[in-house]
């Protein structure tokens, strides 16, 4: 069985994305000379009444624009976690960045209060 089902020519339905097994279907050529082929009757008069694959929701090409039944197939993506990256900023390394983050927050306090006096009272003179 296995080796006759390796040999069968399984078409497509032009309209609902089915696989037609030999004895099943009808072909349709139009007149421009382009050739369907439909699975049942169902498929050909959706066709022929020019209604589209995928709002129609039992298509494949439905299921496929809905994503549905591929969730067991194929597993969601994982998304990538934002590292976290320190990096010198203009005028100052990353050395002497880190080297004030260690510094205790009194002498941080003691050095900010030093340059603003210095600042408001030291160039105005």
């Amino acid at each position: 069985m296995a080796a006759t089902s390796a040999l069968m020519k399984l078409d497509l339905c032009g309209f609902s994305g089915y696989k037609i097994y030999p004895g099943k279907g009808k072909r349709y050529a139009r007149v421009d000379g382009k050739v369907f082929n439909f699975l049942n009757q169902k498929s050909e008069h959706s066709f022929l009444m020019r209604r589209n694959p995928r709002k129609i929701c039992w298509t494949v090409l439905y299921r496929r624009k809905h994503k549905k039944g591929v969730s067991e197939e194929v597993a969601k993506k994982r998304t990538r976690r934002t590292q976290k990256f320190q990096r010198a900023i203009q005028g100052a390394t990353l050395e002497s960045i880190m080297a004030k983050r260690n510094q205790k927050p009194e002498v941080r306090k003691a050095q900010r209060e030093q340059l603003i006096r210095f600042v408001l009272y030291g160039m105005g003179q």
